[in-house]
Parts: C-alpha cells; structure tokens; sequence
C-alpha cells in the first residue's frame, strides 16, 4: 500500500493507495457486518512510529526511531526528503515494525518550487521491507498505476500553509482525508476517497520518499504522527506488555548498574568537598546579570577602541607641529615675498587643522570621561545616550576637518601660479613638504579616520540591540 503525492503540469494532488505484492486482499474473507457502531475508536499515540519538531533532529543529524537516506536532510522543524535539484532521492523509514491491526497516520507536508510545474512527487509507504531505493518516487517499484484502488485530484503546490492528510485504517476500510494548505485548522479536512474490504497485514515499515528528475521541488514533511486505534470496549495492550520480557530485564539491569555509578560518585564527591554537602552549587548567572555583564563588555570595547583613536590623533598632532614649525624656521630663514605669502597660507591652513584635531581630541577625552562615569555609576548601562552624542559630534567635526581641507585643495587649483611656486631648499634636515602633497595626505587621514569611526558606531549600534 502506497499513498502518492504526484506532481502533474496541472499541479493536481494525486492519493493512489496501490496493491503492493507484500500484501494482499481477500473479498471472500471479509465477512459483511451490517451492525456497524457508530462509536468512534479509542486513539493511542505511538510515538516510537513518529517525528514532529520543534526537535526532530538529534545532533548527530538522526532522527529518534527512524532511518533516513538518499539526499534526506533532517532539521530540527522538518526533514527535507528532496531538495529543488534535479534528480535527487530521499526517504525516510520506520526502524522497527508495526503490529497492530488498526491505525491512522497524519502527515504535515509541503511542496514548494518556483516553476509553474514541478516534479517528480512524493509518497507515503507501508512496506514489509524499509530503505529500498527505487525509481517509484525515490522507491523501489512496487505496483502501477493501473492497481490504483481509489484517487484524488486536489492542488498542493506553494500553498500558505502545509498540506495535511490524514490516512485511517480500520475495520478492513482504508479512508483518506485532506487538508488542502488554504486555512491553518488542523482539523479542517475534506474527504478524499474510500475503499472497503482492504485487507494490510497487521506486520510493516511505515515510510516517506520523494523524487525529482528535470524538474524539481522542495519536498519537506514537517510531521508523521501515527496511532494505534482501537475497537471501544477493548482496552488497548499496555506499553509493559508490548516489550518482551528479556529487553525489560536488560534495561533494568543498566537502570540498577547505572544508579549505583551514580550513588558512588556522589559520595566520592563528598568526601572531596566536604565543605559543600548538601549545598546546592550555583555556577549560573541569572538574566538580569548575564545582561549587567553585556553591557559591561561593550563599553569597555568602546573604552579601548576610544583610546586607540586618542593614540592616532596624538601622532597626527605631532606631526602637524613638526611641518609647521620647518615651515616657520623656513620663513624666518628667507625673507621673499611670494614664499613668504604662500608659506603664510600653509601655516594659516596647518593651524586650522591643528584647532580641529585639537577639537576632536577634546571630543574624544570628553566620550572617555562619559563611558568611565557610566561605568562607575551605573551598572544597568545607564547614559547610552551620551555616548551615541558623543560619537555624532566626533563626525561633525570629522566632517568639519574634511570641508575645511577639501577648500584647501580647491584654493590651491585656483591659483596655478602659487603652483608653480617651488618650497625653499631646506638644508639637509627636512625636505619641504608641498601644500599639494600634504592636502592629499591630511584629506586621505581624515577619510580613513571618519570610515573607521562610522564602522565602529554601526558595530556599537548593532550590538545594543541585543541588550
């Protein structure tokens, strides 16, 4: 018996229960019983015949009480039977046996693909053999489509939500129903079909394949939960009387063994730590300390790389008094009007970058004092807001450093004629340093230091948002 999910160009949703050969169906043994109770069958979950998330998936990638294989990808909300890539198989199979005469199986799935069609489908096994990889919508061959007993069409692709269907077994009647994805009522199902006097064996794998070939979907089961439903008035057999005698006598025997271990190594440990008995140990921390500490660490990130940029801005004063006082003992040296003019403009220039730097510097001493004032005073990380001021300033003058070498650059290509100017020789110490040149370096350290300055508060900004 198997239930098939097809995928035809008219995206129909095809159920084809087949005559495999393992089973069989006996009309002359089914006797007719007119008398038929109304009364629903009592329903037992069979979990060791199931998977549903939100932990499907072990860490291993196993699956409890199931085998997959092929291109199978389980996950912790589903299992993937066949990804969108052509000519991939995949199934999912029972470990151990069913063996019980009556059951319902429910199965969450969805088929997904960006084409109009898709292929190849997807179906539902109940098998006396588990695992066989075929070419029958990632199985082996077991009946055709002539043998189908009972169909129907319905449209399963790319629906809102998963598709349903619900398979029930019982009294010699295999009925199937549908959820068809358009509303998320697990219990709003439409009838599909029905055939009577179907006669399983009560022994088999149960079991999901899929298939695709030059087309190809997303096929994903997202649960298969299974039941063993019972007659009313017949009490169902207890789960103790279902395990065999001598795997009851094994498992308690581990129990005990491992119980003992247990035993032993408490008291080992407290003999070793005989200052703690019957204290408990607490090494975890609670929200609200996990959250102090995050803070916390964030700030002292901003404390350092603070620092840092403190350090970089230091160098760069140092250097910008170094060009400044060559050019003024070069002035004092040669007394030429044009050279003195246009060395007059350079150090009019290098004191203005120097007052900005001078600036950001006192920005940066100042964001420093605020994140040491917050930690200090507060451990809930109180004064946040300060600090994102802080870092706006520091850009606006980072961009008031930018304009103001930017009209340096531009005054410069104004006037070719102060180009054509040539730096005094200077005697073996220094060599002199050309506007040109040196504006192309300031504009190049103030653009280096605004992008790393943006980085970092983007950097910051995102990580408060997990505070």
């Amino acid at each position: 018996m198997a239930v098939c999910v097809s995928q035809r160009p008219a995206l129909y949703f095809v159920l084809s229960f087949l005559a495999a050969a393992t089973f069989h169906r006996s009309v002359a043994d089914v006797a007719t019983d007119g008398s038929k109770s109304e009364e629903p069958p009592h329903r037992r979950f069979e979990y060791k015949y199931s998977f549903k998330g939100p932990h499907l998936a072990q860490s291993d990638g196993s699956i409890p009480f199931w085998i997959h294989g092929g291109s199978a990808i389980p996950s912790a909300d589903q299992v993937r039977i066949t990804p969108s890539l052509r000519s991939q198989r995949g199934s999912v199979w029972t470990k151990n046996k069913v063996n019980f005469e009556h059951w319902e199986a429910e199965v969450t799935f969805r088929v997904s693909g960006r084409g109009r069609t898709g292929a190849d489908g997807l179906a539902v096994w109940f098998s006396t053999a588990q695992g066989i990889d075929g070419p029958v919508y990632g199985a082996a061959d077991r009946d055709g489509s002539t043998q189908a007993l009972g169909s129907c069409l319905r449209d399963f692709r790319n629906k809102p939500y998963p598709i349903r269907a619900k398979v029930t077994y019982y009294k010699k009647t295999l009925t199937v129903m549908i959820n068809n994805g358009f509303t998320p009522d697990k219990e709003d199902y439409e009838f599909c079909t029905k055939v009577e006097n179907m006669v399983i064996p009560t022994e088999g794998f149960f079991g999901i394949s899929a298939a695709t070939g030059g087309l190809a979907d997303d096929h994903d089961v997202l649960s298969f939960l299974l039941f063993r439903l019972t007659e009313p008035g017949q009490q169902p057999p207890s789960v103790d009387a279902e395990i065999p005698k001598e795997e009851k006598d094994k498992y308690q025997e581990e129990f005990e063994n491992f119980q003992q271990e247990l035993d032993k190594k408490k008291e080992e440990f407290q003999k070793e730590h005989p200052n703690v008995q019957g204290e408990p140990i607490e090494d975890y921390e609670s929200v609200n300390e996990r959250e102090i500490r995050q803070v916390f660490e964030g700030q002292n990130r901003i404390h350092l790389e603070i620092k840092q940029l403190n350090r970089q801005l230091a160098m760069i004063l140092d250097e910008q008094r170094r060009h400044v006082s060559v050019i003024t003992d070069e002035i004092n040296k040669k007394a030429t009007s044009v050279e003195s003019q246009q060395l007059g403009s350079v150090i009019a220039t290098q004191q203005e970058v120097l007052k900005s730097l001078n600036e950001l510097r006192t920005s940066f001493h100042n964001s420093l004092n605020q994140i040491g004032s917050v930690q200090q005073g507060n451990a809930a990380g109180m004064g946040t807001y300060e600090t994102i001021q802080h870092f706006n300033d520091i850009k606006e003058h980072l961009h008031a450093v930018k304009r103001d070498v930017e009209q340096l650059a531009q005054r410069n290509a104004q006037n070719p004629a102060e180009k054509a100017v040539k730096c005094p020789e200077m005697p073996p110490m220094p060599s002199c340093l050309s506007t040109v040149h040196f504006a192309i370096f300031v504009v190049i350290q103030s653009v280096l230091f605004f992008c790393y300055v943006m980085y970092k508060s983007q950097q910051e900004a995102a990580a408060k948002k997990f505070f």
